[in-house]
Order: C-alpha cells, then structure tokens, then sequence
C-alpha cells in the first residue's frame, strides 16, 4: 500500500507581500512533516483577482528543501503549450524531482477565460490538446502538429527536466477524468464523495488501459477545504465566509464536502476517503492564524498516518 502524504495549501495573502510570513510558514510546514506545498492559479478570477500559479510554485520551491511543490490546478487551456512547457522545464531545473504539475480546464468563471481569448466552451479541447503537446515536450520530444488550436513545427523545449514531471488532472467531469486516463499521471478530485472518489478513480485507470497505457504509477488525491477552530461553529463561520468571498456562491454548495472543528474532527472526516483507496490529501485550512492552519494540517497528517483520528460530529 502506497505511504499516506498531505499538502497544505498556504493561504494566498501571504504570497503579496515580502515580509516573510511566507518563508516563516514554509519552514513551519517542512518542520512539521507536511509532505507537500500546493499553490492556485487564476488569472482575473469573479472580481478580477487572481495569482500565477507556476510563479508560485517557485517561490514556494526556493522556499523549501524537501516538501513537493504541485500547482492544484494550473488553467492549462488559458495558455499556450510551448510557453507553458518552457516555464515547467525552468521551475523543474530548480527544483528536481520536487515540482508536481497539477492541470485543469478551469471555467468556474467564465468571464475569466474570455478574458484571456479563450471560447469557454472550447477549454476541454484546447486542454487536451495542450497537454498532448506538453507531455512530448516536458519528456524531450519534437512536437509537429496542426491542430484544432495550435500550429507547431518541430518544436522542442531544451534541455529536459533530469527527472521526469508528473501531471495530474483535476476536474469532475467523464471528459476531464478521461483527460487524466489518456494523458495524466492521476487524477485530483475536489468535491466529491468517498463513493464517487472511489468510482472516479476506476473510470481514470480504465481510460488508461483503453488508451493502452500499462505501469503508469498513477498518482491519485483529494483537494479538501477545511477549517479549525476553538468550536466548530467558529470554524464553520469563518470557512463558510471565506469561501463565499472567493467563490461568490452560498456556502451551502459545498458544506457536506468542508471538515470543520479540530484536527480530529478534520482526520475523521477524511478516514472514509481513506478507505476508498485515497492517499494524497492537499488541504486548503482557513484557521485563526496562519500557524494554527500549519498546525493544524500537521496533526491531521499525524493523525491520518496513524489511524487515530476521530470520528466527526458530521460526516462529509
């Protein structure tokens, strides 16, 4: 069985201004045995707010020593491939055997990707075929295509990565999980049930096997909000208003999927995903400090490792 890994997502307030709260909480998360550190991507997202998802994750790679560094999710089809790989290649050169690609087609705001050119209805293809191109690039290859969106003649990125990228694909959707079967690593799910967890993951292996994929070493997770507090009630209220600020919709769209309360509470609302076969959990903590919400995510690693986390007032 695969060793169980959590990611912390810092908040991203910490990333706007140099006076190293960022680095501070990075140690904290490292000391504190948190495997990975997981950044956003969003361009001009609702009220046009947003942050660079691979400049992130170099910050937060020259920040740490050990912990993986993954984007969760990159919006991928709001970019161009060549330019896209370059950058990759460049953060990889940094920071070997560290850096997680994690991928999306993005679309909660559709304002957002018209902003950037994009047709909204067009993002899965141009996804998939921006992720084709990528993959042969990322691995060395000369790319000639004419595609559906981008011309490339004997493209190649140069030199390739000393160890190999792994891509992970986000969404929920049949196209976005035969998007991670056919071109992913794994896939990364957000919102769902253990049950649907368990199925997604089928249908991404079986894409897989369809495409005649073998020895993948699939890499499967779980992005879960979460909130800690002195009660749960504390917790709830200050997730819920977090979320509806980011999101601009009711909280009530994703209570049953956000753990709230103490770390235990956190850890054992996660165990039923657990045994649906789901090892690599990214947390996304609203807490009273940022310490508390390092400390936080550290204790449910603790506690998931271990098999003692408790069971939850409420069951996501």
């Amino acid at each position: 069985m695969n060793a169980l890994t959590v990611g912390y997502r810092p908040p991203h307030e910490l990333f706007d201004v140099a006076d190293g709260r960022l680095a501070a909480a990075l140690r904290r998360a490292e000391g504190g045995g948190i495997d990975r550190i997981c950044v956003g991507d969003h361009v001009t997202f609702r009220d046009g707010r947003g942050f660079d998802g691979i400049v992130h994750a170099t910050a937060v790679a020259m920040l740490t020593e050990r912990a993986v560094v993954q984007t969760a999710v990159y919006l991928l089809a709001l970019r161009h491939p060549v330019t896209v790989a370059r950058q990759v290649a460049s953060l990889a050169a940094l920071a070997p055997g560290r850096f997680s690609f994690g991928v999306g087609a993005g679309g909660d705001d559709r304002a957002e990707v018209e902003a950037c050119g994009v047709d909204p209805a067009t993002r899965g293809r141009r996804t998939d075929e921006s992720l084709a191109a990528l993959r042969v690039l990322l691995d060395g290859g000369a790319v000639t295509s004419e595609g559906e969106f981008f011309a490339l003649r004997g493209v190649r990125v140069l030199p390739t990565p000393a160890e190999r990228v792994p891509v992970v694909v986000g969404g929920r959707s049949a196209p976005a999980l035969r998007r991670a079967g056919a071109l992913g690593d794994g896939w990364l799910g957000l919102w769902v049930t253990p049950e649907r967890w368990a199925a997604a993951v089928a249908s991404v292996e079986a894409a897989g096997a369809a495409s005649g994929r073998v020895a993948v070493g699939w890499w499967h997770g779980l992005q879960v909000w979460c909130a800690f507090g002195a009660s749960r009630a504390d917790a709830r209220a200050a997730v819920a208003a977090a979320m509806e600020d980011l999101y601009q919709l009711p909280f009530s769209r994703f209570e049953r999927y956000v753990p709230v309360g103490r770390p235990a509470d956190v850890a054992g609302a996660l165990a039923p995903y657990v045994e649906a076969g789901c090892r690599n959990f990214n947390l996304i903590p609203v807490a009273p400090s940022v310490n508390e919400s390092v400390d936080g995510v550290a204790e449910v690693r603790s506690l998931l490792v271990t098999g003692t986390g408790s069971a939850p007032e409420s069951v996501i």
